[in-house]
């Protein structure tokens, strides 16, 4: 193995331990995908993940403040843009990202958008909906469509589908990230003072409020669904599972009250988790 290519691998191998360490929900999705689409998926999500720790975690752990916080994550933008158009990075989060990104054609019309989102939550902790909006695609959508771009690498399909699959894409990501923003409700409020859904008031969260948002996440579900038999099989079944994991979630988010979602981190138990993964791995889309 040369050394570029023993390179690429150990990068490979540090973007897939960030997936298993941090979210097994997307950990045991990916286990479904093909290969080669495996791989650039982990290296998507391992560059999004160090983001966000640069915004929430590990940074401000380190003590770091707003503005230091801030000059670390343009220094991983600017460094992410450049391993995109050079094909290496010292940092290997950012090189596995960059091979995933020149293998799938992934550009910084989608890179900037997420960066600009993560930066929001550095300063914001309000949001309007037209902010509200463009956080969610910045944050989630546009993750969505980089995954379809490694989805799609190789496949001939017309504009017609390939805008029908970006819509799916998009709305997955955003139902995704708005079950997110509901089940850590409390935490995001009370940890990190931010209130992401516009016009909610966490002190005083009601079954009305809980309904409406719940009810545009089912119409984000729902429009996915219709685009999931239209997926290469090499990545159908895992982006059916994760589906099923979020749709689960969200049903069990609306049993729960009001009153202890904003106390209380729901969750879907493993054996739920397990049984849904066989139903996926079978090829079982959502009805």
């Amino acid at each position: 193995m040369t050394g570029g290519r023993q390179y690429d691998a150990v990068a490979v191998e540090t973007a897939a331990v960030v997936i298993r360490r941090y979210s097994t929900s997307f950990g045991l999705a990916a286990r479904l995908l093909g290969p080669a689409v495996r791989q650039d998926v982990r290296n998507i999500y391992a560059l999004v993940r160090i983001a966000d720790e640069i915004v929430d975690g590990a940074a401000s752990d380190a003590g770091l403040d707003d503005a230091s916080i801030t000059r670390t994550l343009d220094d991983l933008e600017a460094e992410t843009e450049r391993a995109m158009a050079i094909g290496y990075s010292s940092n290997l989060i950012v090189h596995a990202f960059a091979l995933a990104a020149r293998r799938g054609g992934i550009g910084v019309d989608l890179t900037r958008p997420f960066f600009a989102s993560m930066r929001a939550d550095i300063t914001d902790v309000e949001h309007t909906q037209e902010s509200f909006d463009a956080y969610v695609y910045g944050s989630a959508e546009v993750v969505g469509l980089m995954c379809l771009k490694v989805f799609l690498a190789g496949e001939r399909r017309t504009p017609a589908q390939i805008n029908q699959l970006e819509e799916g894409a998009r709305r997955l990501g955003a139902a995704f990230q708005k079950v997110n923003f509901l089940r850590d409700l409390a935490a995001d409020f009370a940890g990190l003072g931010r209130s992401y859904f516009p016009g909610i008031r966490v002190d005083a969260f009601t079954e009305a409020d809980k309904a409406r948002l719940l009810d545009d996440i089912d119409a984000d579900l729902a429009a996915s669904a219709r685009t999931l038999p239209a997926l290469p099989p090499s990545s159908r079944r895992a982006v059916v599972l994760a589906h099923e994991l979020f749709a689960e979630l969200a049903r069990r988010i609306r049993a729960t009250p009001a009153s202890e979602l904003v106390t209380t981190r729901v969750r879907v138990p493993n054996p739920v988790k397990a049984a849904i993964a066989v139903r996926a791995a079978r090829g079982v889309l959502p009805k």
